[in-house]
């Protein structure tokens, strides 16, 4: 460098085979320096990007004292910032450290603990006293070195096991045969225009050429290793000689000598247009080898560097090429016996896990904390984790969300089976009890329980079993409008035919205390109209909450079970109760007529079994509201209860109230006759031509007592 600041006062061009200082770039104070050796911010670059490639993002770095170890880190760690890479702690080795210092500096390196990779910009003798001093420690790490170790034996000599593992850089060249026959020819008598070479003579042969056995030496008897920036200096050679040549041709015209146009040359003119143009191919070069010799606007040559790995093979440690950098970075891992066949980490933070995002430290991009995400969100970035959409679930790869498929009870499932099952067996006995009711129409038992309304009864009970169909079935909007149309309705039918018998019975025998009147509404098609009209008023509700909320369907998702989409109605819970309140009143007079009623005779009067059947029915709904909304988590779980419990409504009046009649039917045929009884009451029966009823019958018939009144047999309140 100081060699460059005196030659340009005097506007001397300068092409050096050596130096490779970054500073020499500058061409506002070196604007005549040329280089045919790459400047060291491109083994920089070189070992930034060996570290990239095994992600060792987290090191420590040590310099020599001077311009190159300290310009040569600087420029390292403007790359590494460029590649994310961090700098755990930075060391300097002075030009008078002591082994105490080299042994700091090492104890300094190992308060990184994570940081197993050391970046070595130092001399020779520095690395090779830094590996003495861990080889004392008894301590090792992976180091990469810059071409100050190079591929040198005396760095590594007698600390191979701590330099075990290590990449090393060497600028990329190639032995020049000629110069080595050249070289080893040479004598103290024909190479006397050196005047060093004697000296050198006598040192390597270790004689005076005072004794005359000196001179017979010969350079071909010894190990001649040839210096690897022989290359350099030949290029820098022939980069001189290919200006001047090619300055002649332009300023000395026609003319095979110099002219006086080159006498004396034009510093300036030849640094720029001759020396900076300079282009051609390497002299000595291997066949197989391209090697251009050319220099960029800053005087500099292409980087091109060999890398090493250090590791021992055969019992012999050993460099071996396993890659080279020229502009990008090649590298054949398949040459390098990592332990274990596992690459290294230099990391500050573990990797995070795929569910996970890093949450950096102020100011480091190297340290970070892994925090996972929730199981519905996905990895945006590596430091955000976002929300799928309602409906929708992380994809494995974490990359985005895909939709959720839509859940529903599937008539396979086991949660479908029981309530089919009780619904098929439901229907069968409804539809069995209706075919003997058919068969059996017209026998006092059938009669006796007002035949009109127990097949509207019959009909409701068989509703509330199709009714598990519709809930189990794939909710739509036609399906949706069943269940709000069907669940009420088939309620209604039920206690609206209940509530229509009773009020007829409780009517029937107030009547015998109240006047001698006949009770109005008593037929059977008064009651089929008093049904029908209050199975009316359960439609009307219907029909106004289907008006004020349209049926449909809906994705519902907990978000406790983001995880579950299920396809539900889009009606409330709340609405359907509330459809279910005018059904609510009617079990309530149904109960309260069946209490009121329930001391009358069993003579094929129903009043009994009609209250077991209303009080069963109470507990059954009194139990399924709670239920119901105890279950509202779990679809499956609150589907099956609202089948079972519409299923059991209507079992418990197909058993407590058709049972017994089906057992008379059935069982006691000899019961199923005409009681020959007339009752004394103010409701007398008339006789007309053929009826069956004589005088003497009539007067061995004791009266029907209810509740303390003398009332007509039940036959009569079916007429």
């Amino acid at each position: 460098m100081k060699v460059a600041n005196l030659l340009r006062l005097f506007q001397i061009p300068q092409i050096s085979y050596a130096s490779t200082s970054a500073k020499l770039s500058d061409k506002s104070r070196y604007d005549y320096f040329a280089r045919t050796v790459p400047p060291d911010f491109y083994q920089a670059k070189a070992i930034a990007e060996i570290l990239r490639y095994f992600n060792w993002t987290y090191v420590s770095t040590v310099a020599s004292e001077g311009d190159y170890g300290e310009t040569g880190i600087d420029a390292f760690q403007q790359e590494a910032r460029a590649l994310q890479i961090c700098i755990a702690t930075s060391a300097k080795v002075s030009r008078s450290m002591d082994p105490h210092g080299f042994e700091g500096v090492i104890r300094s390196l190992l308060q990184k603990s994570n940081a197993k990779v050391v970046i070595l910009f130092t001399r020779s003798e520095d690395a090779r006293e830094l590996l003495v001093a861990a080889n004392r420690m008894n301590v090792s790490f992976i180091w990469v070195a810059s071409d100050g170790w190079g591929a040198q034996e005396s760095v590594v000599r007698g600390s191979e096991s701590v330099a075990d593992g290590a990449f090393t850089i060497e600028l990329a060249s190639y032995s020049i045969p000629e110069f080595a026959t050249y070289f080893t020819n040479l004598n103290p008598y024909n190479n006397t225009r050196n005047p060093w070479f004697r000296e050198f003579w006598e040192n390597n042969f270790q004689c005076s050429l005072h004794d005359i056995t000196c001179g017979k030496y010969s350079l071909r008897d010894g190990k001649f290793e040839q210096e690897s920036k022989i290359m350099f200096v030949v290029n820098a050679v022939y980069a001189l000689a290919h200006a001047l040549h090619n300055m002649r041709q332009a300023v000395c015209a026609n003319n095979t000598k110099l002219c006086s146009a080159m006498k004396p040359a034009n510093g300036k003119k030849l640094y720029k247009d001759y020396i900076l143009k300079t282009k051609f191919d390497a002299p000595f070069r291997p066949a197989d080898t391209e090697n251009i010799v050319l220099f960029d606007a800053y005087g500099d040559s292409l980087g091109r560097y060999n890398i090493f790995h250090y590791h021992k093979e055969n019992d012999e440690y050993v460099y071996r090429k396993v890659g080279y950098w020229a502009q990008d970075l090649s590298l054949n891992t398949s040459l390098i016996p990592w332990e274990s066949q596992v690459v290294p980490t230099s990391q500050c933070s573990d990797p995070c896990r795929k569910n996970e995002i890093k949450s950096m430290q102020p100011g480091d991009v190297c340290c970070w904390i892994c925090i996972p995400c929730q199981p519905y969100q996905y990895l945006l970035d590596e430091f955000t984790c976002a929300d799928c959409s309602f409906g929708q679930w992380p994809l494995d790869n974490l990359t985005g969300c895909y939709n959720l498929p839509e859940e529903y009870i599937h008539w396979e499932d086991a949660w479908a089976i029981g309530p089919v099952t009780i619904a098929c067996l439901g229907m069968l006995c409804t539809l069995f009890v209706i075919g003997l009711f058919l068969k059996n129409n017209e026998t006092p038992v059938v009669k006796a329980s007002g035949r009109e309304l127990s097949y509207i009864l019959l009909i409701g009970v068989l509703l509330c079993y199709c009714m598990t169909f519709i809930y189990i079935s794939k909710p739509s909007a036609v399906v949706c409008t069943l269940r709000r149309l069907g669940l009420g309705t088939s309620f209604a039918v039920c206690y609206s035919a209940l509530l229509t018998k009773t009020n007829r019975i409780a009517r029937i025998f107030n009547g015998v205390k109240d006047g001698a009147q006949r009770p109005r509404f008593i037929s059977p098609a008064s009651q089929v109209a008093i049904c029908a009209g209050l199975i009316s008023c359960q439609l009307l509700v219907v029909v106004i909450w289907l008006l004020v909320e349209a049926p449909g369907v809906r994705k519902e998702v907990n978000p406790e079970r983001r995880d579950v989409v299920t396809l539900k109605c889009n009606s409330k819970d709340s609405s359907m109760l509330m459809s279910l309140i005018y059904n609510c009143v009617l079990i309530i007079l149904c109960t309260f007529y069946a209490f009121k009623t329930r001391k009358c005779p069993e003579n094929f009067n129903e009043a009994k079994f009609i209250g077991f059947t209303m009080y069963t029915t109470c507990i059954i709904w009194l139990a399924f509201q709670p239920i119901f909304y105890v279950t509202a988590s779990d679809y499956r779980v609150q589907t099956t209860t609202m089948c079972i419990s519409v299923s059991l409504s209507g079992s418990v009046v197909l058993g407590c109230l058709f049972a017994p009649k089906i057992h008379i039917i059935l069982f006691q045929p000899q019961k199923n006759v005409t009681t020959l009884r007339v009752a004394t009451t103010r409701f007398s029966v008339t006789t007309g031509p053929g009826s069956s009823f004589s005088q003497t019958s009539a007067s061995n018939i004791v009266p029907t007592v209810c509740n303390g009144r003398e009332v007509v047999d039940s036959t009569t309140s079916s007429l």
